[in-house]
């Protein structure tokens, strides 16, 4: 065994002498009797500790430090840091796991640092060390983490043996992490799976959630910064589609992704993928699955063009120009590191599919095996490989002076002298030239690189937009596409790349839509209404104050992008949001958007503020009603959970604005000693609503006193039916106004009581009234879907129920009510006739028909305990169920019902009323048959048909028995 001591040389000049003297003075009082040792290595050390600040403060911070690194054999005691860190998993404690980690952390850089400045190490030892040594403790985190939740009850215990500490979870190393070449000041990149069937979880405890939890333990181990410092960065977006994903994936999951949207890029981050830390066999299995996704044996053009792509992008728009060593970006610059490991990478990923003896991990071993197979030459291998090591010598340099996560070189001269000095340069002008270089070598041969390569096109041809005249390839391609105005659009793309909007004007923005353009251009083609949704996505373009973060994520998440140029397409009136409000987008970007749709529990303005709650109100209204909106677009929200989320939201909007409105009328008026309530009607009151549909409202009051409508408002003495009135006009206002923000909704009063004649507010009084005495059957047939969405207090609400309760439950003549119901039908038929077969609404067999049976069963069965709801579907059910029908025609109905809803809501997502499916894009006809069920557009108009007919029939054999 050799002590470091007798081993360490001087990395180079000591850079500042007074630095050197205040570190000396300081670390030998510090470590007391073991001066001596820190005296024996003094000449090497001065160097260094004259430099770096931090590894002065590593040294002068524990004074055992320092003596144990030069006494012992370093890989001693690095044996002996890698254990303690092991040991870690087993600590009871979670703050002394915490801080024992930092200062394990503190020992390793010390004794990295010197060892690798020292000229003890090389290259393959430093990175190795760091990397074995977050292996190390990521296992210990892991541990501790999971001893967090079985101290919570959420697993049963701490796993042992290969299985790890949780069975069934594990940590797959990606990165540099996984290929052993972590350098200095590193985060670590990992991806964590888990097999939810596996995990130790107690009964009625979600997988998931453990697993999530888990992950952010392990944040609060590692990367959380405490006194003591921090372990390492944590990085977990290498996972799939980290901005909707939760941090910890189910295996099956992640498999399912990989196979059906993975990308090149992920191909390429998974060679160095290997699992280090958890579930080992497990881990195993899941990289093996994954092979044939990373190591494909045949690629087509596209394929290999868009692997080139890889490299074009890094060098595009990850670099920094100057190829001087001020300011350079050692790792994504011009000739820096990036360009070595994408030199291999992309070449490994082309032959390695069916060259096994290609796919190391590892930089180096990688560049030797392609020059050994023939495909890099020696001269470049030899070259390649110096500049590499030389690289992240100078990257761990820089990192090693603060303990940066930095991968560039100083700018001043002075801090850049530091680095030069412990490369082994005292004068700077000379290792400025070295380094430049070393830039401009790597970057002249990755330069080489797939040299002469064609431009990523299009399957129909080429797509070229530089210069200043339309290239006549590419308008022969847009005419190929369907595009009616090849120059047109031809020109509007060459002026975006030339800057004309404000989205392509920076270097960075135009050269994002580069890589865009052609993406754009084939997802409007795919649409089958290129035009429509090129103009629309050129307002929304245009709109944008700024597009590098629009453009990264649309060519990040291809899915997500393809699916706004769908709704440009498709949906005119939500293209025409996002082109006035393109924040709407950020609706689309929430994790859980494609997941359940839920509406903020509160309101989310001060209903103090009226004005403010109005606005307010119609930025939620614009930003749920486009989310609705894209889902039903999407196929991913049946009509169902469409029509329950638009009802939803109205429920909100009013729930906020109705306290509001009556803060405002007791501002104006003093407070009123009563209670009121809002009760939807209509769609509204169903939960069936639609995009376009309006809100049918009634508002009904009580006054306090018991005596009657005695009552009067505080400061302007109104009486009860003149302060609810002006509630009702505020109520009204709020939600139909138009503001600045925009407009809500078409607020429709007429289904109340005596109508337009009556007064805007209805007393309670009157409503109880009026529905025993007055009332037609169609105000009743209105009734059966009244639903209260809002009252002062609970107690009223359940009033108010009651009420509405009372009056559909008081007994009818089942015949007299079946010939007004026809009658009420035939009048809308003369006076309201369908206007073709697309009108779902009032065509016969249409959904008046529908929601025209299921009230009349309500109502003749009600005052007999007959089920009631609001919502046809569920009243038909319901009366199914009670066999209060005759069973075929409420099947009917249910179905009827079911597939008209399912249309209605796409179509009013997407068309103005009247337009005609029929004259509609092939892919939207072929999105309506998607939404009813069927393959094709023909068959859904068979289906339809007869499901009208179906439903035609059973509305006359129930009403007229």
């Amino acid at each position: 065994m050799t002590r470091l001591l007798e081993r360490l040389t001087p990395c180079g000049p000591v850079v500042d002498p007074k630095a050197a003297e205040r570190a000396h003075e300081t670390i030998t009082r510090r470590v007391g009797e073991a001066a001596p040792s820190v005296e024996a290595a003094w000449p090497a050390l001065a160097p260094v500790f004259a430099a770096s600040p931090y590894l002065t403060g590593l040294a002068r911070r524990d004074g055992k430090r320092l003596p144990l690194i030069l006494e012992g054999d370093p890989e001693a005691r690095l044996a002996q840091i890698l254990a303690q860190a092991e040991a870690v998993a087993a600590e009871p404690d979670f703050e002394t796991a915490r801080r024992a980690l930092r200062e394990l952390k503190a020992d390793l850089h010390l004794l990295t640092a010197l060892c690798d400045l020292g000229g003890v190490w090389d290259l393959d030892a430093v990175t190795g060390a760091l990397t074995r040594f977050a292996d190390a403790v990521l296992h210990a985190s892991l541990a501790q983490a999971v001893r967090l939740e079985v101290a919570r009850g959420a697993l049963t215990h701490v796993g042992e043996g290969p299985e790890g500490p949780a069975p069934g979870l594990f940590c797959i190393a990606m990165g540099k992490h996984g290929a052993f070449e972590l350098n200095y000041s590193s985060d670590i990149d990992f991806s964590i799976f888990y097999a939810p069937e596996a995990l130790p979880v107690a009964d009625g405890v979600e997988p998931q959630g453990v697993a999530v939890r888990i992950a952010n333990h392990l944040g609060r181990l590692l990367a959380e910064r405490t006194a003591d410092g921090y372990v390492f960065r944590i990085d977990l977006r290498l996972r799939p589609d980290p901005s909707s994903t939760p941090p910890a994936m189910p295996i099956d999951a992640a498999l399912d992704y990989y196979e059906s949207v993975g990308q090149n890029w992920e191909r390429a981050a998974h060679i160095k993928a290997r699992i280090c830390a958890g579930d080992f066999a497990r881990g195993q299995a899941f990289l093996a699955e994954l092979q044939p996704f990373i190591w494909r044996k045949n690629l087509d053009f596209a394929a290999i063009a868009d692997i080139h792509s890889i490299k074009r992008q890094i060098h595009a728009y990850k670099v920094d120009d100057r190829l001087t060593a001020k300011g350079a970006d050692l790792k994504l610059g011009r000739g820096g590191i990036r360009e070595i490991e994408f030199f291999v990478q992309t070449q490994q990923l082309i032959l390695g599919g069916r060259h096994p003896d290609l796919r190391s991990p590892r930089t180096l071993e990688a560049l030797a095996a392609l020059s050994e197979a023939g495909h890099v030459t020696p001269e470049d291998r030899d070259y390649l490989i110096k500049a590499y090591r030389d690289l992240r010598a100078l990257e761990h340099r820089a990192q090693m002076i603060a303990d940066d996560q930095t991968h560039k070189l100083p700018e001043s001269d002075a801090d850049r002298k530091k680095v030069a000095a412990l490369w082994g340069h005292a004068a700077l002008r000379s290792f400025d030239a070295v380094v430049g270089n070393i830039l401009k070598g790597v970057n002249r041969r990755y330069g080489a690189l797939f040299k002469g390569e064609e431009e990523l096109s299009s399957r129909f041809g080429s797509l070229v937009f530089t210069g200043v005249e339309d290239d006549p390839e590419t308008l022969a391609t847009l005419k190929r596409m369907g595009f009616s105005h090849p120059e047109r659009v031809a020109a509007t793309i060459r002026g975006w790349h030339h800057g004309h909007i404000a989205a392509t004007r920076t270097e960075r923005g135009r050269e994002l839509f580069t890589r865009l353009a052609p993406r754009l251009l084939d997802a409007a083609n795919a649409t089958g209404a290129p035009d429509d949704a090129f103009n629309r996505f050129g307002d929304f373009f245009s709109s944008l104050s700024s597009g590098v973060q629009i453009q990264s994520l649309f060519l990040a998440q291809p899915r997500l992008f393809e699916l706004i140029v769908e709704v440009m397409a498709f949906a005119p009136r939500l293209a025409s949001t996002l082109a006035r409000r393109p924040t709407a987008l950020d609706a689309l970007l929430d994790p859980a958007f494609f997941g359940p749709i839920e509406m903020p529990k509160d309101a989310p303005w001060d209903p103090a503020d009226f004005e403010g709650a109005m606005d307010a109100a119609r930025r939620l209204f614009r930003d749920q009603s486009f989310r609705i909106g894209v889902r039903v677009i999407s196929g991913t929200a049946g009509a169902r959970d469409a029509g329950a989320a638009f009802a939803d939201l109205a429920d909100l909007i009013v729930g906020g604005l109705a306290p509001a409105a009556l803060a405002e009328v007791e501002r104006l008026g003093g407070e009123f000693p009563g209670q009121v309530a809002v009760v939807a009607l209509g769609k509204a009151g169903s939960r069936e609503m639609t995009a376009k549909s309006d809100l049918d409202l009634m508002t009904l009051y009580a006054s306090d006193d018991p005596a009657g409508m005695s009552g009067m408002s505080g400061i302007k003495g109104w009486s009860a039916d003149s302060f609810y009135a002006r509630f009702t006009q505020r109520l009204t206002s709020a939600l139909s106004a138009p503001t600045g923000e925009g407009t809500l909704y078409e607020v429709d009063l007429k289904l109340r009581p005596s109508g337009t004649k009556g007064p805007v507010a209805v007393s309670y009084a009157a409503f109880e009234d009026y529905y025993e005495r007055e009332a037609e059957t169609w105000e009743l047939q209105a009734l059966t879907r009244a639903r209260v969405i809002w009252a002062s207090s609970p107690a009223f609400k359940a009033r108010a129920e009651a009420a509405i309760a009372a009056a559909l439950r008081r007994a009818r003549d089942p015949r007299k009510t079946a010939v007004d119901v026809l009658e009420m039908r035939q009048l809308m038929e003369d006076e309201r006739p369908g206007k073709g077969d697309w009108d779902l609404k009032l065509t016969p067999g249409g959904l008046v028909d529908i929601e025209f049976a299921a009230q009349f069963l309500q109502l003749v069965h009600a005052a007999g305990g007959g089920p009631l709801a609001q919502n046809t579907g569920e009243a038909l059910a319901a009366l199914g169920r009670a066999k209060l029908g005759d069973p075929a025609a409420l099947t009917a109905l249910e179905s009827a019902w079911r597939l008209e809803q399912d249309l209605s809501q796409l179509l009013k997502v997407a068309l103005e009323d009247g337009h005609d499916p029929d004259t509609e894009p092939k892919a939207f006809r072929a999105l309506l048959a998607r939404a009813g069920g069927v393959r094709e557009f023909r068959s859904l108009k068979t289906k339809l048909a007869k499901a009208k007919t179906e439903a035609r029939g059973a509305f006359e054999a129930v009403v007229k028995g």
